[in-house]
Formats: C-alpha cells, structure tokens, sequence
C-alpha cells in the first residue's frame, strides 16, 4: 500500500534525522549470496516506488524563449512591427533546464508582444514547448501567481506595449493514486478493453507535474506544518532530491552533497526551523544525511523512479497541492469554504474553513449545469452568482465574491467533468474552450487513438462510407479522417490527414483546396468522389462523438465504479410487466375528457379502502382503450408498466390497469388544467417567454431521465404533456408539467399513424422502423418545444398526408423563431442526422442558458415561429379542405340516432377544453371496410358540395387511426329528424305546417 511504503522510505531515509536522538537502522544480511549494506538500502527504496506504463515523451522538451502565438493587433493603435520586440505577456515554465554549475535550476519562459491572446491557444503553444501531447493537454490550465486566478480556456487577453501580464502553465487537474498501474482500481485511462488501460500521466506530463509540484513545495507555495514527523519527511525527500540532481547529471551523490547545501533543497520554512536549532543539532541532521547520501551512492534508480517517488511523498505530505478551495457566500448570508478534489468531487464547509467538517455535496458526473449570473444588489458590482444544477434537478446557489473566482471555480468543474464523464461536453458556456465548440460544431473527436476510432466504426455499422473525424493524439493543429473502405471481409480502415494552417486554413492532404472551417472542408468532400490506394468510395455518414464515449480521454478514477459505457444500448424494454390491479368497483365515471388516437379519455374517481377503514378518494383520469383497437392491448398494457416502474416529479403517476371482461383501462394521476397545447392556445395573452422556458425544461428533465435509463417515450408532443400547476406570480410559484404515458407503441403503430403524427415522429423511423432510437425523442422534443413556442400552435396542421412526406424527403425545417440561440436549439433536435441531435443534459443547459437579462429585451414575436405558408415551398399552398376536428376534442354527449350501417352522435367540440365549444353532430359509420369508406366519403363530398338553407351544413370531418376512421362533422338540429318530431307533435301540427315542411324538402 502506497501509505505503507512512504512508511518504509521515512524508515530508511528519514530517521535520525530530526532532533530526537538518532535511531540505529539494521539491515538484516541475507543468508545467501553478497548483497551489499548499500543494494539492500536500494532495493528497500525501489520497493516504495510502484511503475506504471507510461509512454515516453515523443520528443525531448525544446527549448524555447520566444514564441508569437498571432499577429500583433493592429487596432491596438500602435504599430506592431514597434511592438514585436516588446513583451507584454510572459508565460512561466515548470520546465527544467540547467545551469552552468548543474546544480540550480531556471524556469523557462515564453514571451508575447502586444496583441490579443486566447488563453486556450496560449496553453496549447506552452504545452508545444514542452512536449505535451494533445491527450494530456487537458490536464493544463493558466494560472496568474500574484493573486492565484485560473484564467478558463475561453478567456482573451487584450494587452497592450504598457502592460506586463505574467503567467505559469500549471497542471490543474489531479487524481491522487493514478501511479499504482499495476492495481486496476487505481485512477487510470480506460483502455479499449480490460488490461489495456493507460496511466493518466505519461513521463512528459509527470516529469512537469514533479516540476511544478517541487518549486510550490520549495518556494513554501503551499503551507507545510512544522513538526517532526513533516522534518522527517522533508528530508527524506531532499534525499531523493539529491539523488536525482546527482543521477541527471551523472555525478557521484556525495559530490552533489559537497557542492550543495542540503537545506537548499527543503521548504524555506523548513531551512529556518533547522536554523533555529543549536549548533550540535544541526552538526547532527547534516552528518547523519551525508551518511544516508553515502548510503545510496550506487543505487539503481532511474530519475523517472525518483521523480515519482518524490511526487507520491509530497501527494500524501500536502493534500492541498491538489485540491482547490473557494470562499463564497450562501443565499442565506452565511460564509461557506467550497473545495473542489478530483477524486472526492465537489465538497463543501460551512461557516468558513476553521468550522466543521468537509460535506460531499456531488461528484462531476452528477453535475447538469452550472450557470453565472450578476450578484444580489446589496453586493458589489465585482460579486457573481454560480449557479450548480444537480442530477436531482437541485439546485446550489453561491455567491463570489468576484467574477474572477466564480469563473475559476466553474471552469475547474467543468474541466474536471470532461475527464471523468464527456470528454465532448461543456457544463457553462462562459468557460467553454473555444477548440472543444469548433470540434461539436464539426462532429469532431478529441485526440482519441486509433484503437478507439476503429472500435467505433465496427460499432456504427463497419460499412463503406462511414467515417470519423478526430484531432491527432500526437500534434496540435492536425486532424485524422478516419474511414472504411470496401465490403464485408475485405474492410480496410484509413485515416487520411487534416492539416491546418499558420493562417487557419484547413487542407485535406492530397488536396490542394483550403477552407475556412472543418465543417466547410467535410461539406465539400461528402458531395465527391474519393479515390485512395485503389479505392473509390464517397462520404456518406459521419459518427459524431456520443455521451460518455468511453475513450483514453476519460479517466476512470480509483474510486469510480466504471460506469461509462463504450457503446450504450440505445433501447432497452422493461424486462416484464409491473402494475397494480384496480377493480371496476373502485372507480366511477364522470366527465368525458375527449379521446386519444385509439382510447376515449374520461375523467373519474378512485376509491379505496385505508388501514383503519378509512375511505381515500382521489380524482382521476381513466384511459379506456376501444373494443375495435383490442389488437392493440399488449402495446397499452407496456406502456402503463412502463410508466408504472418509472418515478420523477416531471412523468404522470400511473396508479394501475383495471381490466373487467372486455374492457382495458389505464388509470393515472388527474391534470388538472388540461393538456399542455389546450392551455396555451386559451392562456396565449398571458403567458410569456420565462413560463414557456421553463416549461420546456422541465419537460427536458423528464425526457433527461428516460435517456439516463435508455428508454425511448416515442409520443412526446405538447398534448400529451400536463399542466398540474398554474403560475402564481403574487407566490413566485412556477407552472409544473408531468409528460403522460406514450399510449400504444409506436413501433406497433400503423404507417398512415406514423405520417399523420408528422413532424413529431422523426424522419429516421418513417422511413424504416428500426431506427428507433433515443435520438427520436429528440426530434420529437424539438416539434414540442416549436409548439410550446408557437403559443399550441400544431405544425404543418393545414398539409395532407402525402406533403407531409414530401416535407421530409426534401428535408425541410420548421419556421423558427427569431431568437436565434431558441432557433438553434430546435433545429439541433430536428437534426435530420440522428446522431448529431444533443442529449437531453445538452439541452437543459442551452434552455438554461437562454435564462439572462437579455431574453427580458425579448418581445413575445421573437420566440414565435413562422407558418408554413410563410415559407415559400411550391408545394406550400394551404390546403383547401375544410377544417379537420381533432378527435381528441370531441366530447360526446348523448346518442341522436342508430342504423345498420352508422350512427349519429350529439358531440361538443371543445379545443379549450372549457365547456365553450359548440355543440355539432357527428356522423360514424359501424363498420370500417374498404367498401363502406369509399361510399362515406361519397357522401362527405356530394354534402360539402350543397349549399342551402334547407340542407344540413357541413362543417368537416374528422380522421383517426391514420385516416382508417372518418367521421362527418355537421351542423347540430336540436329538434332532431323530422319523422321523429312529427310523431311525436302529431297532436299539434297542421296541414300547412306539413305543406311547409314539404315544400322545404322540395326545395
């Protein structure tokens, strides 16, 4: 154990060092063989260190003194020929080089004239200097030592010939224990399959972090408790440090001892706590670690050995080397310490650092959102309030006492998040690094290796035409187009070069052409023909980076379970059926609620019977699926499981099924204003932009839940969406949503079903369905949150079937609202390309996002989105036909008449769902043969074509079951047919009434 062996390396190095008397050390000479006093020594000092296989650096660290990261700003005004001497930014190196005696050591530097600078590209030119290659340059950060503010990767520096900005490139992010590769549970990269995992450092990156951990630890960075014990280990560790100035530069240790005063290489603190001892003392610790130096003159550690030992020493010696803490300030006033570990995650103290204990609050990966915004009014201006969005939707609101500290501590979560849970991923966009959205916005990967790239491609379909894009793990500023080429047994992988240019040009190799954006550079070459070692093939479909992609990008820490899947199943059934049993007794029916595409919807009440004999009734809704849709029972029956084994504040509860002979009915938690889009069109006037928002993302949490558990909804639409809520302004409560239950499947459903719920159902499934997929949700969050915005308007509700088709096949978006980052966001769902469509932790940050001061400069027209006739398709004229009434809508009242062939029903139509709908007659036909169709439409059309007085009005009809069922909307008559009403008046009607009444029908 790594505890154990700093143990026996204080044993053999550190005793009798400090001031208590000098304790003897025995080495047990081995019964055979000559071992020497000095190799036991060795071998007891190689036994603290444990190896790992790190890779060797690629290239031996450059020396570097200047570097211009860009051209100097000429709008700077000044002329920047004058300027490219001056230097008004000084990046510092942990990056050793030596001195002519060998024995002091210099930080390099690198210098930058005036201009503006992208703290993301001024690490990535360091880290150049130094070797890092692009897997480990998210270890890195920018710090400025005279008030320790971390600059995010986002962050611009505007410096001018007076200014004199000063830098080190510091590793930020570390994961204690990651040494130990021989043990699996350790901290390591995940490997593409087990045993083939990777250290989190390579030699390169380590060999920094011993340089920059050893100048805090020198310097007294860092605070170092004086006692004995820490004495102890101090020099202990300037004995490994000897040990290695002795071995770099090829020299005897006693040699480097005499040349070198051994409290150089110990904490200040430390030097003057020795100082402080008497003459005797002092005498004593020196002779005794002249003695020990003597001691392993020829041992046979490598300096990578030394260096790694002194690192594991100085992790356990000083925590804080590798954790960070923050003051802030609760909603509640009170002070708070916030530290950030990588291993531990986000912790917090309150009532300030002295009191209390440490509080896990969460770990990276549970994090959601964060979000800055302007601190509370009595602050000052300087103040900012972070706002952290758990897994839990709860949310921790901390005050910073500037916007330096807050952007700190935001983008070291974020940094720590993309390590640990996606690599391809933002948490804020204020700290997003500007190369990790340039990457999204090209479906580009990180630096992954080729293992992991082909690993992909088999898994996406191993087919010609796939291909894959992603940043060298090797050199900065080069990208690998990685694709397959031929068929079956005789694939071949090739990964064809990207390089961009000094001037931002990116060239494809072998080509001549140069763009301004990788994603312009794949838009050309998608639409040619390619030509490589013999091969011909064309572009066709590119596998963008997925969520928690499990990749030597990620590192999988010594206390994680690895929950990171390589390639997650997209679709996972409820392994077998789970609900509660509710007799017909225990309900009673009242109010019809409408109907759905194969249920009729009433509202009713649950009885049942408590503990102590107490009657409990609770209102509820009843879904009653139609004696003709019973084909469909095990569908509805998957759903109410489904539901049934589901728990979040955002899904509709489902209390149970009752089944009673040959009736099947779903019994669920009552909404009680109505479905999402009815609400919207009746509350248009008073709903505004912050309720639409967060109406949206509430929803976003419900449908962020069904994807953490793989699980496709598949009806996500504004109509099945609740309002349990309404907004209280006066209170500050906010509207509640609860997405319903996705009713029959629609894997099961027919074709005509699938294109009449176009644009909610995605393109993909349409055209084959195995394509569902959590993406499809995705699409049908993006109609929903068109709708939300449209105030319940219905999308391409004035298109038949067949336009709705071909609005697809040419690929069509939706109009959509002026606010531009509200229209990207649903264009992103509505990606035809499923797989570039965000996940749903996406998109609750973007919504997020859009909650600024700004969207209160928003009129209510900037989220409402255009029609279709406004977008000027030849095929995009609005439809001729009357008006179609939804099925849902139609609340049925009472029987006006039966026959063998159909029936007339008196039927309120109520889009409001307010009982102010008008009252119409609806004509059914019985059977729904082919033959019985055609003639009812017959009849529909010879209808719509009369016109007169003395002629039932017309006023539409009325499809369901994708247009299997229709129904005749016609004007109510209170008095009913004619015959009815003169046998029943016969008593009071004359002969000039009948007269009247023929004459009409002559009529």
């Amino acid at each position: 154990m790594v505890a154990d062996e700093s143990l026996t390396l204080t044993a053999v190095v550190g005793a009798g060092l400090g001031t208590k008397p000098p304790t003897r050390v025995r080495f047990r000479q081995p019964q055979h063989g000559r071992a020497s006093r000095v190799d036991v020594i060795c071998k007891q000092l190689m036994a603290c260190i444990v190896l790992t296989n790190m890779n060797p650096p690629l290239s031996s660290p450059p020396t570097v003194e200047n570097i211009l990261l860009s051209e100097p700003n000429a709008a700077n005004g000044h002329d920047p020929k004058q300027d490219i001497k001056s230097t008004a930014l000084t990046v510092h190196l942990y990056h050793w080089g030596k001195t002519r005696e060998g024995a002091d050591h210099l930080e390099d530097t690198l210098t930058f004239p005036p201009g503006e600078y992208v703290a993301e590209e001024l690490c990535i030119t360091a880290a150049k200097a130094c070797a890092i290659t692009p897997g480990y340059c998210s270890l890195f950060g920018l710090m400025r030592e005279s008030d320790q503010v971390w600059f995010p990767p986002n962050h611009i520096f505007k410096l001018h010939h007076t200014d004199n900005e000063s830098l080190h490139l510091r590793i930020r992010y570390y994961f204690p224990g990651w040494y130990n590769g021989s043990n699996s549970s350790c901290a390591h990269r995940y490997g593409l399959s087990k045993g083939m995992e990777s250290s989190v450092m390579d030699d390169c990156v380590m060999a920094y972090l011993f340089a920059q951990w050893r100048s805090d630890f020198l310097s007294g960075r860092v605070q170092i408790p004086v006692s004995h014990e820490a004495q102890e280990e101090c020099l202990g560790m300037a004995v490994l440090d000897m040990m290695r100035l002795a071995k770099e530069s090829d020299r005897l240790p006693v040699d480097i001892y005499n040349n070198t005063s051994y409290k150089s290489l110990l904490p200040r603190c430390m030097q003057s706590h020795i100082q402080s001892y008497n003459l005797l003392t002092r005498k004593r610790i020196r002779y005794r670690f002249k003695k020990f130096i003597q001691q392993f003159s020829e041992c046979k550690a490598t300096v990578c050995n030394l260096k790694l030992k002194y690192l594991i020493s100085l992790e356990m010696l000083l925590p804080s080397l590798y954790s960070e803490r923050f003051q802030v300030t609760d909603l509640s006033s009170q002070e708070a310490t916030i530290i950030v570990n990588g291993n531990k995650g986000i912790l917090w103290c309150k009532g300030g650092e002295e009191q209390g204990a440490d509080e896990v609050y969460c770990d990276f990966p549970e994090v959601i959102d964060i979000s800055i915004k302007q601190g509370s009014k009595e602050g000052s201006a300087e103040s900012r309030i972070v706002s952290l969005t758990r897994q839990d939707n709860q949310i921790l609101e901390l005050e910073f006492h500037s916007l330096s500290g807050a952007l700190s501590f935001v983008s070291l979560v974020d940094g720590y998040y993309r390590l640990i849970a996606d690599a391809h991923h933002y948490l804020c966009k204020e700290v997003a690094p500007p190369r990790l959205l340039e990457c999204i916005q090209s479906c580009c990967h990180g630096p992954i290796l080729m293992e992991f790239t082909i690993s992909k491609l088999r898994h996406s379909g191993n087919c010609q035409g796939l291909y894959i894009l992603r940043c060298s793990p090797k050199e900065y500023d080069k990208y690998f187009m990685s694709f397959i080429v031929g068929y079956e047994s005789m694939v071949e992988y090739k990964h064809c070069p990207i390089v961009k240019t000094e001037s931002g040009e990116f060239i494809l190799s072998g080509t001549k052409r140069s763009f301004g954006s990788l994603r312009e550079l794949m838009h050309c070459y998608q639409k040619e023909e390619l030509r490589t070692d013999g091969h011909t093939f064309q572009l066709t479909r590119c596998c963008p980076p997925s969520p928690k992609d499990k990749s030597n990008l990620l590192v999988c820490r010594n206390n994680q379970v690895s929950e990171v899947v390589l390639f997650p199943l997209l679709h996972k059934h409820i392994s077998h059926m789970v609900f509660h049993k509710i007799r017909k007794e225990d309900l009673s029916f009242s109010d019809s609620l409408g109907r759905g595409t194969f249920t009729k919807i009433v509202r009713g009440v649950r009885k049942e019977l408590g503990d102590y004999g107490e009657v409990h009734q609770i209102d509820v809704v009843i879904k009653i699926l139609d004696k003709a849709h019973r084909s469909f029972s095990e569908s509805f029956f998957e759903a109410a499981s489904m539901m049934s084994q589901l728990s979040h504040k955002h899904l509709l509860l489902n209390y149970g099924v009752c089944v009673c002979g040959d009736e099947n009915m779903m019994v669920q938690e009552y909404g009680k204003f109505g479905s999402l889009d009815i609400y919207l069109r009746k509350k248009k006037n008073c709903v505004n932009i912050t309720w639409k928002l967060e109406v949206a993302k509430q929803l976003a949490w419900a449908m962020h839940y069904l994807e953490d558990k793989h699980l496709v909804h598949g009806n996500v639409c504004a109509k099945n969406v609740l309002l349990i809520r309404e907004e209280d302004r006066r209170t500050g409560s906010l509207p509640f949503i609860k997405l319903s239950d996705p009713g029959i499947g629609i894997a099961v459903l027919p074709k005509e079903v699938l294109v009449e719920r176009i644009p909610w159902v995605a393109p993909e499934f349409i055209e084959n369905r195995n394509n569902l997929s959590l993406a499809t949700d995705k699409w049908s969050f993006g109609t929903t949150l068109w709708e939300i915005c449209s105030g319940g308007d219905k999308p391409l509700s004035t298109l038949d079937c067949s336009k709705k088709n071909l609005f697809y096949e040419d690929r069509h978006q939706l109009l959509a609202p002026k606010w531009t980052e509200l229209a990207n966001l649903i264009n992103s769902c509505m990606d035809y390309e499923p797989l570039h469509r965000p996940s749903f932790r996406a998109i609750i940050r973007d919504l997020n996002s859009l909650f600024t001061p700004d969207y209160e400069l928003l009129v209510e027209s900037d989220m409402v989105p255009g029609r279709i006739r406004e977008l000027g398709f030849p095929w995009a004229s609005v439809s001729h036909e009357p008006a179609q009434f939804e099925e849902r809508h139609l609340i049925f009242l009472k029987q006006l008449g039966k026959g063998n062939f159909g029936s007339v029903e008196m039927c309120r139509y109520d889009p409001l769902q307010d009982s102010t709908g008008e009252v119409v007659a609806v004509k059914k036909l019985q059977h729904s043969t082919a033959e019985h169709l055609r003639d009812f439409e017959r009849e529909i059309e010879i209808l719509k074509s009369l016109h007169h007085e003395n002629i039932v009005k017309y006023k539409g009809v009325c499809y369901s079951a994708g247009r299997r069922n229709l129904r005749l909307i016609m004007e109510y008559l209170p008095f009913g047919s004619l015959r009815d009403y003169l046998i029943k008046h016969k008593d009071h009607i004359d002969s000039q009434k009948l007269l009247h009444y023929a004459s009409q029908i002559c009529k």
